[in-house]
């Protein structure tokens, strides 16, 4: 089976593609990626020996590229996006053109080279906020955000070329993701590496959004379940059953930086700030056997200790960005 992983240079996609090579030496998998601000190509130097592995730049957006390097595979599992909420707040083009266009291209590309299946990776974002219960798969739709709704969009798209062109075609929906590789503009790294350089960390609001937590290695084993056993047409949630408050984990990450709560500087609340999310994991579960393996203590420290020890990785990228707060 050659797989075709599209961001695979980013946090998740990274991820996946690490697990997959890991495990199978006969695996073979093409990364495209554009590498933009938070591709790092780096992420996937562990197995950038393996005889199966090949990397491609290029945009998800370009006809002609996607044309080329969709030849030849039989699964496309799709990452690649502009995913930061605060940049889409700031302006929504890209993420309308990446996520909504790009997956278009996409899925004409797979149609016309006979794709066997094709994952499209998305959030539970989507489903705006919920003040109490969880979201299931057949939940109405209500994004809040011009990056949720480009999301929502591209979900929309995938499960259409299902029902019109009979498309293999699976969607996942996840919780917040952490781990190691992630860029440091999502909230754990950025205050992970703000406290380890002495600096404050920003917290929107009275910080009572509430957020599940997923490993990023939990995640993609879901995804790769979904891949490989998910009902054609179908959506998976996949979740990591912790539900934590912005303060609540902001006061973890202080604690484990022997920080006090004098390094929080208050700033004002996101727009249109969804205030819960929380997602029903049962169909994964029941159908695929996904559970999440990952204890959120243990997963948080390991984090914290990948950034405390892999300062050449994210100092660089934090300078770029001008990533300070």
């Amino acid at each position: 089976m050659r797989i075709l992983v599209t961001g695979g240079a980013g946090f998740i996609g990274s991820e996946f593609v690490r697990q997959l090579l890991g495990a199978d030496p006969t695996a073979r998998i093409t990364v495209l990626d554009k590498l933009t601000y938070s591709g790092v190509e780096a992420n996937l130097a562990p197995v950038a020996d393996h005889p199966g592995y090949a990397f491609v730049q290029g945009d998800i957006c370009d006809v002609d590229a996607v044309d080329r390097v969709m030849a030849g595979h039989d699964v496309v599992v799709h990452f690649a996006a502009e995913s930061h909420v605060d940049r889409s707040i700031e302006g929504a083009g890209p993420f309308v053109l990446t996520n909504v266009v790009g997956t278009q291209v996409l899925l004409d590309a797979a149609r016309k080279h006979g794709v066997a299946r094709f994952v499209h990776v998305s959030t539970d974002e989507v489903y705006g906020s919920i003040s109490e219960g969880s979201w299931t798969e057949t939940w109405p739709l209500a994004p809040n955000s011009p990056y949720s709704a480009s999301k929502a969009g591209s979900d929309l798209l995938a499960l259409a070329y299902h029902r019109t062109h009979g498309m293999d075609v699976v969607v996942t929906r996840c919780s917040n993701n952490y781990g190691h590789y992630q860029f440091p503009e999502k909230v754990i790294p950025l205050f992970t590496t703000n406290l380890l350089d002495g600096k404050k960390v920003p917290l929107y609001g009275e910080g009572g959004n509430i957020r599940d937590w997923l490993h990023v290695s939990d995640h993609c084993r879901g995804i790769e379940l979904a891949m490989r056993k998910g009902r054609a047409g179908e959506v998976y949630n996949i979740g990591g059953g912790t539900e934590l408050t912005n303060k609540e984990l902001t006061g973890l990450l202080l604690e484990a930086a022997g920080a006090d709560w004098d390094m929080v500087e208050r700033v004002a609340d996101r727009k249109g700030h969804d205030l819960r999310y929380s997602l029903d994991i049962s169909k994964i579960s029941e159908e695929l056997g996904y559970a999440p393996q990952v204890r959120f203590e243990d997963g948080l420290a390991a984090t914290i200790a990948w950034y405390r020890e892999n300062r050449a990785w994210w100092e660089p990228l934090k300078a770029r960005t001008g990533l300070t707060g």
